[in-house]
Parts: structure tokens; sequence; C-alpha cells
């Protein structure tokens, strides 16, 4: 089998982190133990979501500081996360993720 191309992994990757903060999986250290992510992709990709239509929206904790919270989904755009739920191993496969 060939190597997937950059567009599929980064469209992937996008993906399956919108699905991780629709499962609970909600804030980068989170992401980052679910996916081995480094922190700057995993910040990258948090902010790539909005290329996709992906409303992605951080919810800081009340009465917490420093950016204390996590990220949800507030509008999928064009994406139907039927799809990627049902597309799971194929989408982690690709990414080399567990």
């Amino acid at each position: 089998m060939t190597e997937p191309s950059k567009t599929r992994t980064s469209f992937y990757r996008r993906l399956y982190v919108a699905y991780l903060i629709s499962q609970g999986t909600d804030t980068v250290p989170a992401i980052m133990a679910a996916t081995g992510m480094p922190r700057r992709t995993a910040q990258d990709t948090l902010t790539a979501l909005a290329e996709l239509d992906i409303l992605c929206l951080f919810e800081q904790t009340e009465g917490a500081r420093h950016l204390q919270g996590h990220y949800r989904i507030s509008d999928w755009g064009p994406i139907n996360p039927a799809w990627i739920a049902a597309q799971l191993v194929t989408i982690k496969g690709t990414l080399g993720y567990p």
C-alpha cells in the first residue's frame, strides 16, 4: 500500500481531533495523550478546524485562571460526525494512532 498523502493525513488528523473533542477528550493535554501529538501540533490542529468550517470553541472553566477549560464543537459545518465514527479504524490506522 502506498503512503497516504499529506492532504489526507492532515484532513484525517483534523477529523480525529474534532471527534475526540466530541467524545470528551477536550483539552490539549488529553488530545496529546490520546494521539501522541506534540503540543504545537495539537494546538495547530485545533486552529485548523475552522478551515473545514468546524466551529470549535474554547470554554474557560468558571473561576479558573490561565486558560483552564476545554474545547467544544458547536457546529460541524459540512462534516458528518457519524461518518467519522464509522471510519474510525481507517482514520486511526492511516494516522498511525493506537
